[in-house]
């Protein structure tokens, strides 16, 4: 076995309530009294943001960058139905939920047996698109076994991983993995496939001083945490995984969970919108197969991009130089007022080295 499937996607919360509550990031935003009057005034913004932000504010952009992030959904899911894994690893950031003060691991793997969530029982979810219960509760099966091995096979090749078998600080599992696996399921048809998530510390300087989320600029003077991984430690470690399924005895699918710049993070562009240029200059060289110019990028880089949950996104272009692979489909859904740009991408799959 050891054949493997890469995948990317995003975990974009705002996608899972309805249209009119999409741009609630950037109406948090434009609040902040350390933003200067002008640029909050529509008239001066970009006019593609313009466009998107129409006479409704947001409503009908909203719509259409919906459509566009369905279809990358339905797209993805069709490739894993078709591939039909044994196992499907996700790499994603913990926010400031599962890992706090006590504990901030650069890399861990999450070797739980079952998984049970219930996304719509906190405070604020409960309007969601599917009009599913506040109690509603969604059970996956973990991948256990396969986390514990590929745990060992990491250690082995110096990657100095943390792994569990149960939840540290939070109930289920945290946003990156779980609306991933809700908006693949988008159709409700549920999710059949064992479950690996392998948090990333992507937030690194802002996890614990800043809660893993946005703030004001007035709260500058923060002290900043530790790093996170280096981008290209991350390269390293999606090669390696890599490297590691191919000669486990499992078929795999590995995942790469999340938007692209956040525009709350983005302080150059006053956090106003995400980081379109930097996101298409690595967006055009996933696509061509240039992994050099990933490998090369810096963590100031990233940061000044507001790319900080991008590192998910370095793991699977490790994997994908290692596995000799590039997409055979992708999709970069623009925007500048929903956040973040999202891409989706379908890679071939790669057949075990022992056939």
């Amino acid at each position: 076995m050891g054949d493997i499937l890469a995948l990317g996607l995003t975990h974009y919360p705002p996608i899972m309530g309805h249209d009119e509550d999409m741009p609630w990031v950037l109406r948090w935003t434009l609040e902040d009294p350390a933003i200067p009057a002008h640029l909050k005034d529509p008239a001066n913004w970009p006019e593609p943001m313009r466009a998107e932000w129409g006479s409704d504010d947001g409503r009908a952009g909203a719509a259409a960058h919906r459509a566009g992030l369905v279809d990358g959904f339905r797209r993805v899911r069709a490739a894993l139905d078709e591939f039909d894994p044994d196992l499907v690893l996700f790499w994603g950031d913990d926010q400031y939920e599962n890992f706090t003060e006590d504990c901030i691991p650069p890399f861990a793997l999450l070797a739980y047996d079952e998984i049970e969530s219930r996304p719509w029982a906190k405070p604020g979810r409960e309007r969601n698109v599917w009009g599913e219960a506040a109690d509603t509760a969604f059970r996956y099966q973990g991948a256990g076994e396969a986390g514990r091995w590929l745990a060992g096979a990491l250690l082995e090749r110096h990657f100095d991983v943390a792994y569990s078998y149960k939840p540290l600080h939070y109930e289920g599992l945290t946003h990156s993995f779980l609306n991933a696996l809700l908006l693949l399921d988008h159709d409700r048809a549920g999710f059949p496939w064992p479950v690996l998530p392998m948090p990333i510390n992507c937030y690194g300087r802002r996890v614990i001083s800043f809660k893993g989320g946005r703030s004001r600029f007035a709260d500058a003077s923060r002290p900043f945490d530790p790093p996170s991984p280096m981008p290209a430690r991350c390269f390293e470690l999606g090669a390696a995984t890599a490297a590691a399924l191919a000669a486990s005895p499992w078929r795999v699918a590995i995942v790469a969970s999340s938007s692209w710049s956040h525009a709350f993070l983005t302080d150059h562009t006053w956090r106003l919108h995400p980081d379109i240029e930097a996101d298409r200059e690595l967006y055009e060289a996933l696509v061509r197969g240039d992994y050099d110019q990933w490998r090369n990028t810096t963590l100031a880089d990233v940061e000044r991009a507001g790319q900080q949950e991008i590192l998910n996104w370095f793991c699977l272009a490790g994997a994908a130089e290692h596995l000799g692979v590039k997409p055979t489909w992708s999709s970069f859904v623009e925007t500048y007022v929903f956040n973040s740009n999202k891409v989706f991408a379908t890679y071939p799959p790669v057949p075990s080295p022992r056939r």
